[in-house]
């Protein structure tokens, strides 16, 4: 018998291995050997006949009994399929070419083995399977403006299906509200289903420009807003431009702080996700100081400046060294 391997050897475990140590190894040489990843069908039918046994706790009972008194069934695997060595009769696997079919539609051979988790959840490495299969999914991108993002546009486009290498066209409609990155999906347009599966979809993504003046935040607007330090400090009345081309009316108080923001319900953008809805345009007051001063408003703000007796710094006053 020297020279002969047993099952243990077969699949590289020792004796006393747990049956998450066998299962690892079938794991292993499973998708080492499978005849569908291009692999050896015989070394493939032979650990799969010794995970076969050893997964089995009655079988390994039985099989290690016999390594015990000198015997090893199924050991010199090839020609006979481990039958009828010594005396002893181990029933095998069965019929190959059923349980190839079997691993190749996705049902169990092997103890329950399932063969998903090695081909990535596909009954096998370019498994050959009879059962209609739902194409792949396509994805291409459409660039709109800010404004057509804000309004709406339709874009014509043309793709190719990578099976067949037909071109095919469609009419995008990016609506209104679209942001960058949002996604449009169109079902049924995308690569061909296998044995009469349902064709996948395509996906299109927009990619929205940058708008010089609006910000997006979903369906909210964000918008900075330049006023004069005059026009802070005595109060303004401003015409602010808003996402649909019109204006709205913005009362700045007397007083009013450089980031002061003011909220204008319903004149954001259309929301994608509600239908007849708008978000908010929220508008941020930036007070702009001149950087030169003519004679005249030197001596001017010199004198306010002079006249004025508040303490703009008590809150920090004590601190210093």
């Amino acid at each position: 018998m020297a020279g002969k391997r047993n099952y243990y050897d077969i699949l590289g475990v020792k004796r006393d291995a747990t049956q998450d140590e066998i299962k690892k190894a079938f794991r292993k040489l499973a998708a080492k050997y499978h005849p569908d990843a291009g692999g050896d069908e015989e070394k493939f039918k032979e650990v799969s006949e010794a995970y076969t046994t050893l997964s089995d706790a009655d079988k390994r009972k039985e099989y290690d009994q016999l390594l015990m008194f000198g015997g090893i069934p199924g050991a010199d695997f090839g020609g006979s399929g481990g039958r009828n060595r010594g005396g002893y009769t181990y029933t095998g696997t069965g019929d190959w070419s059923d349980i190839f079919e079997n691993i190749r539609n996705g049902d169990g051979a092997f103890g329950g083995f399932d063969f998903s988790t090695i081909f990535g959840g596909q009954p096998g490495a370019g498994a050959r399977t009879n059962r209609s299969t739902k194409g792949g999914d396509l994805t291409m991108t459409v660039e709109v403006t800010a404004d057509e993002a804000f309004k709406g546009a339709q874009r014509k486009v043309s793709y190719t299906i990578p099976s067949t290498g037909e071109k095919q066209t469609l009419t995008v409609k990016v609506p209104a509200g679209a942001i960058d990155g949002g996604k449009l999906r169109y079902r049924g347009r995308g690569e061909y289903g296998a044995n009469g599966g349902p064709r996948g979809d395509l996906v299109i993504t927009t990619k929205v420009e940058e708008h010089p003046l609006f910000k997006r935040d979903g369906a909210d607007v964000r918008m900075d807003l330049p006023v004069s330090m005059y026009e802070a400090a005595l109060g303004a009345t401003v015409d602010v431009p808003t996402p649909d081309g019109a204006t709205c009316r913005l009362k700045i108080p007397a007083g009013t702080q450089d980031g002061k923001t003011f909220r204008f319900r319903d004149l954001g953008a259309p929301n994608v996700k509600r239908k007849g809805s708008k978000g908010a345009l929220f508008v941020k007051v930036r007070v702009q100081v001149p950087t030169r001063l003519s004679a005249k408003e030197r001596e001017s703000l010199e004198a306010l400046r002079d006249a004025d007796e508040r303490n703009y710094r008590k809150d920090v006053e004590g601190y210093g060294a």
